[in-house]
């Protein structure tokens, strides 16, 4: 239901867009976040948008860096990743929550995942 596009491998100092798009129902009423998981480690927040894209929050380590997006006219949801550094490397993955005013940083507060898809940052 959620399709992300794939991620792949950049230089530290690049930049980097993720898409996701809804496939088979709508998310435009939904708020979305972006979540990452490196080797190791757990799953953890990278940002997040209401589904009117007018409330964004962002992890600490990614802010400034990151930028979340929506076009709802075409159910699809961005994060543009610039400044990539090597620990930004993991499997990036879009959720969504049906309280769509809503800002959540819980992975466990998400009911919709996509795939997962690997960004890699070089050194």
């Amino acid at each position: 239901q959620l399709v992300e596009s794939k991620g792949g491998l950049v230089q530290a100092g690049g930049s980097l867009r993720l898409s996701c798009a809804a496939s088979g129902r709508t998310f435009s009423n939904y708020a979305v976040g972006w979540f990452r998981q490196a080797p190791g480690k757990e799953r953890e927040f990278v940002a997040t948008i209401t589904w009117s894209g007018k409330s964004t929050y962002y992890a600490d380590s990614v802010k400034g860096r990151f930028t979340i997006s929506r076009d709802n006219a075409n159910d699809t949801m961005y994060l543009q990743m610039r400044s990539l550094k090597p620990e930004d490397t993991a499997v990036y993955y879009c959720a969504a929550h049906t309280q769509g005013a809503r800002i959540k940083i819980r992975a466990s507060d998400y009911e919709y995942w996509a795939q997962g898809t690997q960004v890699t940052v070089s050194s």
